[in-house]
């Protein structure tokens, strides 16, 4: 199928826990945009002492701390937890699992494109607490196919209602909601435009 763009396992080939992968591609990613910890921490509405543990790979990071992280770099979250190595994405089991005060995603794939980036979870929702997730770079969309479940998700003042079968769509830029009266199953693609950087 000539020019449609290919997709790649993902997952580590270094050595470590993956708390300290993803300290290791965090401070990386840091460091490549210039940024001083206290800068980045700033900008994310984190406490610096949780970057530096992010970092340090001693602190096992939220969901809702990776996408406060990672919208600062205007990046998508596999930038931190998918190996940048393309000859080596392969999936190792638990790498890719991140959880929030709700949502538990893990990664399947990532597909890249010369103006987007789409990343490919699976996720579950769970019931008892009501997830808010930080707006994502600008022109970020998120799609959610529900298998089972129910619940609400997508924007804080309008949510959509979560069942089986549903498809929900809403603007990743955005603050928005997870929550769910019954476990919630389902599959959720992000598309992040891409960013180009000019050197220097």
């Amino acid at each position: 199928m000539d020019g449609m763009a290919k997709s790649e396992p993902v997952g580590p080939a270094d050595q470590g826990s993956p708390a300290e992968r993803i300290g290791r591609r965090v401070t990386e990613l840091r460091r490549e945009r210039g940024l001083s910890l206290s800068e980045l921490a700033a900008r994310a509405g984190i406490g610096k002492a949780t970057l530096s543990g992010v970092e340090a790979g001693t602190r096992n990071p939220t969901l809702e701390t990776l996408y406060a992280i990672t919208g600062q770099l205007d990046l998508p979250l596999a930038a931190v937890l998918a190996d940048p190595q393309p000859q080596s994405r392969h999936l190792e089991p638990g790498f890719a699992d991140v959880h929030g005060a709700s949502v538990t995603a893990h990664l399947h794939a990532v597909f890249e494109e010369p103006t987007a980036i789409f990343e490919f979870y699976r996720v579950r929702i769970r019931p008892g607490s009501r997830q808010l997730s930080p707006a994502h770079s600008a022109g970020t969309t998120e799609h959610l196919s529900v298998f089972s479940g129910r619940g609400v998700a997508g924007p804080p003042d309008a949510p959509i209602t979560l069942e089986p079968g549903v498809y929900a769509t809403w603007a990743g830029d955005r603050p928005h909601v997870f929550e769910a009266a019954e476990d919630v199953v389902a599959a959720l693609m992000i598309r992040s435009p891409r960013v180009l950087r000019t050197p220097g």
